[in-house]
């Protein structure tokens, strides 16, 4: 079992979201989040002073998978997010020690689902 952690622009969540469909995988949790990588930001002026904004807008994304479908959900997140520019994103995995359904208690692959 693997936690995939995907932090992608905004705008590009609806072709991730479709991607991910494609290959059976719905099964996530989204979250609007704030970061700086490789692009740094902007200078930005407001109402006369100089502001750094370094701090974009992102969204991330967390997916448990069992192993087999790792490499189908990093690909269609690839697919889903990338245009070729800076700021595009990361992917993370994790190896996930353990999952229990809350509702029927089911443990490790069979509550992933």
């Amino acid at each position: 079992m693997k936690l995939i952690i995907a932090y992608i622009q905004p705008e590009r969540l609806n072709d991730v979201k479709q991607e991910l469909a494609k290959e059976a995988v719905a099964k996530m949790s989204v979250t609007n989040s704030l970061g700086c990588g490789q692009q740094g930001g902007y200078h930005e002026t407001y109402r006369g002073v100089e502001m750094e904004v370094n701090l974009l807008p992102k969204v991330r994304i967390e997916i448990a998978v069992n192993d087999e479908f790792v490499k189908k959900a990093v690909g269609a997140i690839i697919k889903g997010a990338k245009t070729g520019n800076i700021g595009d994103g990361k992917i993370f995995i994790t190896n996930l020690e353990q999952c229990i359904r809350i509702r029927t208690e089911e443990e490790g692959s069979e509550a992933i689902g």
